[in-house]
């Protein structure tokens, strides 16, 4: 009998600790880019990753409608717009403050229920050799000037792009957005299905700018420094320079807290944060950390960019109906 009980306290125990060292991460970033991280904090951690990849939107939405059933411990955005959402529906715990703390007051809820682990800049990128720098746009919303008629390519309907309209709207309201996407239709404006294609039509002559994402150019330049594209921010502070974040937040549902800690403070760790930089070209979000040289180190990204709050950006509905009445979608 002793045998016995002793035998099933050790089985007991050993699922325990089984179960301990598991986390379950719904991701939105896509596996291609991520899983060497994931692989490298397991190898550091000792702690199993289960991993459910798929669209940060989809995600989000499948999260909604599991509640209280959901598996997760740790949900990673692509996109800053889908972790408020989730937070404004009470669905993250709190982080430590010691996380918190680790990130620009711009890059994690006011609440600090998620914190960015990485940011994505809106650049304009151009065709030097039929763009001379000095003439292009300190606005974006000089775009809707007539010289740039048929000149113009966007993507109204990638999930970036649709961010990006929020934060100008939260920037200087409704009407003026809509005003400003109806005249950069009116101008001609070439829509494509995602941000590749616009650097690419750039590069073939089709169009002469580019509303765009900043690392896809830095991808096509690592493999032909030559590649005849460039980009630039604008005027500090205007809507041009938002920066999306890619970002991480512990569910109320989670059984593993400890080991979805020790996950999202990996992924700030100055390791992982050159990961970003050096490999997905996309900005660190804490300092100092060797920056790529072809990224802006992070308090010139903070001057630069316009101030406002990625919390407030829950409103995806609103910007596809506005998108809608300026004939974009």
């Amino acid at each position: 009998m002793f045998k016995f009980i002793f035998i099933l306290l050790f089985i007991t125990s050993s699922i325990t600790t089984l179960h301990a060292q598991e986390l379950i991460l719904y991701s939105g970033r896509s596996k291609s880019l991520v899983e060497p991280l994931i692989q490298e904090f397991e190898n550091v951690s000792g702690i199993r990753v289960r991993v459910r990849y798929g669209d940060t939107s989809q995600l989000a939405v499948a999260l909604l409608e599991e509640g209280r059933r959901s598996p997760a411990d740790v949900f990673w955005a692509q996109d800053g717009g889908a972790l408020g959402v989730l937070s404004n529906r009470n669905m993250f715990i709190p982080l430590p403050q010691s996380l918190i703390d680790k990130t620009p007051e711009l890059f994690h809820s006011g609440n600090g229920d998620w914190v960015a682990t990485s940011g994505r800049a809106r650049v304009l990128a151009y065709a030097p050799g039929r763009v001379d720098r000095a003439q292009l746009p300190g606005s974006i919303y000089d775009l809707a000037d007539p010289k740039w008629s048929n000149r113009i390519g966007w993507a109204p309907q990638n999930a970036s792009f649709q961010t990006f309209i929020s934060a100008m709207v939260e920037l200087d309201g409704r009407e003026k957005v809509k005003e400003w996407l109806t005249k950069i239709r009116a101008n001609g404006a070439k829509s494509y299905r995602s941000n590749v294609p616009i650097i690419q039509a750039i590069a073939a002559g089709e169009i002469d700018i580019g509303i765009t994402n900043h690392y896809y150019l830095l991808r096509f330049k690592q493999s032909d420094e030559n590649f005849p594209v460039e980009q630039t921010f604008l005027q500090t502070g205007d809507p041009a320079n938002f920066v999306n974040v890619a970002g991480a937040g512990i569910l109320t549902t989670a059984s593993n807290k400890n080991e979805a800690e020790q996950f999202i403070e990996f992924l700030l760790s100055p390791a992982s944060q050159e990961f970003f930089a050096n490999e997905v070209f996309e900005y660190l979000v804490i300092d100092p950390v060797n920056p790529n040289p072809a990224l802006l180190p992070l308090p010139e990204l903070l001057e630069i960019m316009p101030q406002v709050s990625i919390d407030q950006l829950d409103t995806l509905d609103e910007t596809l109906r506005l998108l809608r009445e300026a004939g974009l979608l």
